[in-house]
């Protein structure tokens, strides 16, 4: 079958479900993850074909994607900051908002020599291996309460020929870090069970709610455990980097500034919404 009528077929199919341009993004991610042809390849050979048994495959997807589940997990593997991510069901599947945090940590520390970082609630390890690939002399740990989502970690870092050290840790139950840092970064679970209607089914339905939840009534039990550690184990003029819940930026700026922390900055998304927060020690 030509793979342009097998597109169309592709759309008629998830048009109750998603809109044009959706489908359109799965079907051209699906086209380079099965055939490393992209979009503008198709353009330029029209009459390539698919067989029998890759229609089987493609089928598969299209099955899947019709019970909602992210294009990312049927495929594999996603990407963030130029790095091509594996990923599954135990990890959350990066955002672009991370992208940004990402960006602002190495506008501060790209011209630096050397610098020790830890990210906390690594997941699939995105930030820090993003971080390593672009700080090569940096020395770089990364912890998670899950084993599997370290697995998970483990095996991008690999994936993308960088060394990071990945440690199996409940953050809320440590008392201290290893070492000192000069950069703590953490994107922990931040959203509250009342803005559970706000987030789309798919994401309710399969990704990690141990990466994404928190009680109503301690919405901030993680960054209040983040900062006591990092008071005490960033380095003189350390820095401090949080990827924060969108409706509760002055509260976490008055947590973040309780413990001491100075210089504090908070930045807006792509999205227009409040997302990152950097503090100095």
């Amino acid at each position: 079958m030509l793979v342009k009528k097998y597109k169309d077929l592709f759309q008629n199919e998830l048009a109750t479900f998603f809109d044009t341009m959706e489908i359109d993004q799965f079907f051209y991610l699906t086209l380079e993850k099965f055939h490393q042809i992209k979009r503008v390849d198709l353009a330029l050979h029209p009459n390539f074909e698919i067989t029998l048994e890759e229609q089987q495959k493609w089928n598969t997807v299209l099955n899947q994607l019709k019970t909602q589940k992210p294009i990312q997990y049927i495929l594999g593997e996603t990407s963030f900051y130029g790095l091509t991510f594996y990923v599954n069901e135990n990890t959350l599947i990066p955002r672009p908002e991370t992208e940004e945090l990402v960006q602002w940590i190495l506008e501060s520390h790209l011209n630096e020599a050397c610098s020790s970082i830890l990210d906390i609630g690594t997941g699939s390890g995105c930030i820090p291996i993003a971080l390593k690939k672009n700080l090569p002399t940096a020395t770089i740990c990364a912890l998670d309460i899950s084993e599997k989502a370290l697995e998970v970690a483990s095996k991008n870092a690999v994936i993308n020929e960088v060394a990071v050290t990945f440690l199996q840790q409940d953050i809320l139950t440590a008392t201290k870090l290893h070492q000192l840092f000069d950069v703590i970064v953490s994107n922990p679970p931040y959203v509250r069970n009342l803005e559970k209607e706000k987030i789309a089914a798919n994401v309710l339905q399969f990704e990690p709610h141990l990466a994404l939840f928190v009680d109503d009534n301690d919405s901030l039990l993680f960054y209040r455990k983040i900062c006591s550690l990092a008071h005490e184990f960033l380095t003189p003029n350390g820095q401090l980097f949080f990827e924060i819940n969108q409706y509760l930026g002055p509260e976490t700026i008055a947590l973040v500034k309780s413990y001491g922390f100075t210089q504090i900055e908070l930045r807006k998304d792509i999205y227009g919404n409040d997302r990152m927060l950097r503090a100095t020690k």
